[in-house]
């Protein structure tokens, strides 16, 4: 069986914790840090004057070959780890760098409007 689609959430909806373990999601961010000893890296965004981390597990992804400072989306799963909390378990990483983060956005939430117009009962919806 495959996975279920990734919904687009953003960074700062991650690190709030207000999405539930399991889910598949979509999100993006600058790749600050990469462990590969450790599998892990973490992207970063900005929303309303305040930093906002997710911390991506790149072993299904490996070798992976990153560029600090460029932009990534990512499509995984979110798992509860110990020492990060919510992570996600990337299954796709892309560089995405020169993407114009603020029509990003406004298609995510463009995309939202239709689902929430249509009904979306098929396709999993991020908070509000």
């Amino acid at each position: 069986m495959l996975p279920a689609p990734g919904v687009f959430h953003f960074p700062w909806e991650i690190s709030s914790g207000a999405i539930q373990e399991g889910t598949t999601v979509r999100t993006f961010g600058r790749l600050r840090h990469y462990q590969p000893a450790d599998s892990r890296a973490t992207l970063s965004s900005h929303y309303a004057a305040t930093q906002h981390q997710v911390v991506v597990h790149t072993g299904f992804v490996e070798p992976f070959h990153p560029i600090l400072e460029a932009q990534y989306v990512v499509l995984g799963e979110l798992e509860i780890t110990e020492g990060d909390g919510l992570m996600v378990r990337a299954r796709v990483l892309n560089c995405v760098d020169g993407v114009d983060l603020a029509i990003l956005q406004s298609a995510i939430n463009e995309q939202r409007r239709y689902f929430r117009d249509r009904g979306g009962n098929d396709i999993q919806q991020p908070p509000p």
